[in-house]
């Protein structure tokens, strides 16, 4: 009898066993590094589902040699974004960094390029460290302290021996600035201590003895000085006691004691413009474009400017005659989104990133003199088709003052029939802007789900205007909330699409702007996801880095201020969950800097208590945002799991 009973009580574990194999052989199963709380379990089928869309790649400029044709990019092939080295057009794309972390920005040695340096942090945490990479032997030598400070922005002298860069590593908040010779980092030495988590270099004078810095306050407010090396002394070059005012991007002219920069000065729009330093004069050249310039570069002798303006959520390119101040437009390229164009030392072309609807973001090369634009990167797409993506359209809305909001909808496929659940993507900044992108994996809302996404362009959003961009600052923070509003009543208008099934989602800001939506719309809305977002504004700038908080404070309002905290208290969504009543998915890296991870526990868990249905992801080894592909990749899949469950039925 007792052998019968082992025997049964045996077959018992092994079939519970068997099952539970087969189980996790049927489910997604969240890596080591990812805490989730409530998610419903996720089909393997489902993964390969999306897997069609999830295996897209892009490919962005970080750095032109300075003696050859070559470039260094970054791209995805592992697990990653890392540098790669690509020695021609639709060359092979030789991958030069190999680590866990992903890799950023990245300076060649500017006289022979023999080796790089480049920035990276660990687990998304932004502290970033510098590192010299050998290209011979592709090994890495730590430069900065490795520590709890962020270093980064370098500007090389002319001579390549040495580089300025900015550290926040004095103090953690103030970035001051420090001189570095890489072959020997003991050299490292401040040469400017400052007040503020806002400064950076700009440029350095053709003789090694300045640089122009720029002191940024907010989206609104920004400064410029120039540094005598030498003697220390930091002199104004804009005036610091006009409030209101950016001023950016500045960088020495081939003429004595001028320099470019760009400005919003005297008008809505930033303008590309130049100063002379010793009468203060400035002149501006690009008012007959009447949106902003988002950047622009000059060649190595100074007489030559390419730039990017942004009209409308997309790009146009320039190329201006800097003696004579002629400029014009960049035929041939297909309407999309360009940046960070640059020329080559030789100055007989310019490298640029271009990226439309419908491809992500690869590198180019215009030859100035014959025209001919060269693809130089081509990132694989996976198995999506064009026909498997959704082309933008711009629409616009009044919202409750009558002021005119706008974004980008992006249709379902038309193989669906009748009513359309729809997203509502917001981004964060809040200065950001939603441009007329690439979805990429997102497609497969729109093309297998069946659901539309609105991409809006709320009060505060940058690209419109320095007074649209004011709208929503301190107390005039919940008129941006009301913008989305606005359209909840523009779907209900809409005959395709369906009022009843709306799932709002946005990231940082975005993720604030997702809470408040949540118990000011509670009964227009399905459901929610908040990734990263803030979600009570005395907290957040209690907890957020130091070298941040006043830069925050400058756009939200200082909750030093009783009245203002007292403002931060009544709007907050934490203290408002007793009015969100539908289904809540918060998303958040465990080391992020900005928003910290407090922001989504104290949300969660006062959700939990109330007995709200609450999904809960947290990744340990990242921070602001997930930057690594099986993150995402479990990010995704949850995503689409909880519209299943709250949006699609």
């Amino acid at each position: 009898m007792k052998l019968k009973n082992f025997l049964l009580t045996a077959a018992s574990f092994l079939t519970l066993f068997v099952v539970h194999g087969q189980q996790k052989k049927s489910t997604v199963i969240p890596n080591e590094n990812l805490i989730t709380e409530n998610i419903a379990e996720i089909p393997r089928e489902l993964a390969n589902e999306v897997k069609k869309y999830s295996e897209s790649r892009s490919a962005s400029l970080a750095e032109i040699h300075p003696i050859k044709n070559d470039i260094i990019i970054n791209t995805r092939f592992g697990s990653t974004s890392q540098l790669h080295h690509v020695s021609q057009s639709m060359g092979a794309r030789t991958q030069v960094t190999f680590f866990d972390e992903p890799v950023s920005a990245a300076s060649y040695e500017p006289v022979k390029g023999e080796y790089l340096i480049y920035s990276k942090d660990i687990g998304g945490n932004e502290f970033g460290q510098l590192f010299k990479l050998d290209l011979k032997t592709l090994q890495s030598r730590l430069l900065t302290d490795g520590g709890k400070s962020q270093n980064g922005g370098i500007i090389w002298r002319k001579d390549g021996k040495a580089f300025y860069y900015s550290s926040t590593k004095r103090n953690g908040g103030d970035r001051d600035i420090y001189y570095m010779d890489p072959n020997n980092p003991k050299s490292d030495k401040l040469i400017l201590q400052v007040k503020g988590g806002g400064w950076g270099i700009q440029d350095i004078s053709a003789d090694n003895k300045k640089l122009l810095l720029g002191e940024y306050v907010s989206i609104n407010e920004s400064y410029i000085w120039v540094l005598d090396i030498e003697t220390g002394k930091l002199t104004e070059v804009t005036d610091r006691n006009t409030k209101g005012i950016s001023q950016s991007g500045a960088s020495f002219s081939n003429i004595a004691d001028e320099i470019w920069f760009v400005t919003d000065k005297d008008n809505e729009f930033e303008r590309l413009a130049t100063m002379n330093l010793g009468t203060k004069k400035e002149t501006y050249y690009t008012t007959n474009i009447p949106w902003n310039i988002e950047n622009y570069s000059l060649s190595e002798d100074k007489k030559s400017i390419v730039f990017i303006s942004n009209e409308a959520g997309l790009n146009k390119m320039y190329l201006m005659n800097a003696v004579n101040k002629s400029y014009k437009e960049v035929k041939n390229l297909p309407v999309g989104l360009i940046s960070d164009a640059r020329f080559t030392k030789d100055k007989e072309s310019v490298f640029f990133n271009q990226s439309t609807a419908q491809t992500a973001s690869d590198v180019y090369q215009l030859n100035l003199k014959t025209g001919k634009i060269e693809r130089w990167t081509e990132s694989e797409l996976g198995e999506m088709q064009q026909s498997d993506m959704s082309i933008p359209k711009f629409i616009d809305w009044k919202s409750f003052d009558d002021l005119k909001i706008s974004g980008f909808y992006y249709p379902a496929s038309p193989k669906f029939k009748g009513k359309r659940p729809v997203i509502i993507m917001i981004h964060g900044g809040p200065e950001a802007q939603s441009l007329a992108s690439f979805l990429g994996s997102n497609n497969f809302y729109t093309s297998e789900m069946g659901v539309s996404l609105i991409l809006p362009n709320v009060r505060g959003s940058s690209g419109f205007g320095k007074t649209f961009l004011a709208k929503d600052d301190g107390i005039l923070r919940e008129n941006s909330v009301k913008d989305i509003g606005a359209l909840l009543d523009w779907i209900a208008r809409q005959p395709e699409l369906d009022k009843d099934r709306v799932m709002i989602m946005g990231g940082s800001y975005g993720g604030y702007m997702t809470l408040a939506t949540a118990f000011h719309y509670a009964d227009k809305i399905k459901c929610s996801v908040d990734i990263v977002g803030i979600s009570n504004f005395n907290t957040f700038l209690k907890n957020t880095e130091e070298y941040r908080r006043d830069l925050r404070r400058a756009e939200y309002g200082d909750e030093r201020d009783e009245k203002m905290a007292a403002f931060f208290e009544k709007m907050a969504p934490l203290n408002n969950t007793d009015k969100i009543k539908k289904p809540l998915f918060i998303i958040q890296g465990t080391n992020d800097p900005r928003v910290p991870v407090t922001e989504a526990m104290q949300m969660r868990d006062k959700l939990k208590t109330q007995g709200n249905t609450v999904w809960y992801l947290e990744a340990k080894d990242e921070g602001h945002g997930f930057k690594k592909k099986p993150n995402i990749d479990f990010q995704r899949l949850a995503v689409i799991r909880f519209m299943q469950e709250y949006l699609i039925k």
